[in-house]
C-alpha cells in the first residue's frame, strides 16, 4: 500500500450490535463461522488490508469473550462499550484511538466478516490519496421499486449501488463529522451520510459481493459457501 505508506490506517470496528434476527445466545459479532468469530474475522480482514491499530466497539458486559477472541492478532486492539445506536457507538470508536487527526480512518461492521483485503487497502488509499469520505460500493443486482402509498414506481437500477464497508476519511475530520450530526440531534445510519451531513464530499470505490452482511441465519450459509469457494481456490 504504497500511497499509504506515511500515514497511519486506523480503524472501529463496530460489534456491539447484539443482533437478535440471527437468534444466535451471543452477539452478533461474537458468531462463530467455520470456527471463527465474525469480529475476529473481521479484525484479521482488516489487519491483512493494512490497518495498524483498531477499537472494537463490543456490548457491555462481553469484555472477557471478545478479548479472548480477539488474543493474538498482530496490531495493538482496544474494546470499548457501545452506544445505544451505531452512530454512538461509531464516535465512541473514534475518541478512543490514539492516532493523529491526519490518520486514515476505517468505520467497519463486524458484519462484514468477509470483506477482501483488497476493498480495505482501495478504501484507504483513496482517503489518502486525497478523498474525504469514501465508501465501497457493488451494483444493485435485484430489481427495484418505490413504494409510496397504495402505489410502485420502478427504480432504474442502473444508477443505483449497494453500500457496504469500510468507510474511510480522515480521523480528524470524522470526529468533527460526528460531533456536528450529534449536536443537531441527526440520526444517520452510516459514515457516509454523517461526512455528506458535514459538507463533505463522498468517494466510491469497488466493493466486493464476499463482504455480505450476516444478519439472518441465511446470511451464514452464504458465508461459509463464500469460505469454501475462497479454500478451493
Amino acid at each position: 500500500m504504497s500511497t499509504t505508506t506515511r500515514i497511519p490506517v486506523v480503524a472501529v470496528v463496530v460489534a456491539a450490535g447484539i443482533g437478535s434476527r440471527l437468534g444466535a445466545p451471543v452477539p452478533k459479532a461474537l458468531v462463530e463461522l467455520e470456527g471463527v468469530s465474525l469480529a475476529r474475522r473481521a479484525v484479521d480482514a482488516l489487519v491483512d488490508g493494512g490497518v495498524s491499530a483498531i477499537v472494537v466497539t463490543i456490548p457491555a458486559g462481553f469484555e472477557v469473550e471478545f478479548d479472548q477472541q480477539l488474543d493474538g492478532v498482530p496490531v495493538p486492539v482496544l474494546c470499548v462499550p457501545g452506544g445505544a445506536s451505531r452512530q454512538e457507538s461509531v464516535a465512541r470508536g473514534l475518541a478512543a484511538l490514539e492516532a493523529p487527526a491526519d490518520a486514515v480512518v476505517l468505520v467497519h461492521d463486524a458484519a462484514r466478516a468477509l470483506v477482501p483485503p483488497a476493498v480495505v487497502r482501495s478504501v484507504a488509499q483513496a482517503v489518502a490519496g486525497g478523498a474525504e469520505a469514501v465508501i465501497p460500493v457493488v451494483p444493485v443486482v435485484d430489481s427495484v421499486r418505490r413504494v409510496d402509498d397504495d402505489t410502485s414506481v420502478v427504480v432504474n437500477r442502473a444508477r443505483l449501488r449497494a453500500v457496504q464497508t469500510p468507510q474511510g476519511a480522515r480521523l480528524g475530520a470524522l470526529r468533527a463529522a460526528h460531533a456536528q450530526v450529534a449536536h443537531e440531534a441527526v440520526e444517520v445510519t452510516d459514515d457516509a451520510t454523517v461526512c455528506e451531513f458535514a459538507g463533505m464530499h463522498v468517494s466510491l470505490v469497488a466493493g466486493h459481493r464476499d463482504a455480505l452482511k450476516i444478519t439472518e441465519p441465511t446470511d451464514l450459509v452464504l458465508a461459509g459457501a463464500i469460505l469454501h469457494s475462497r479454500k478451493e481456490s
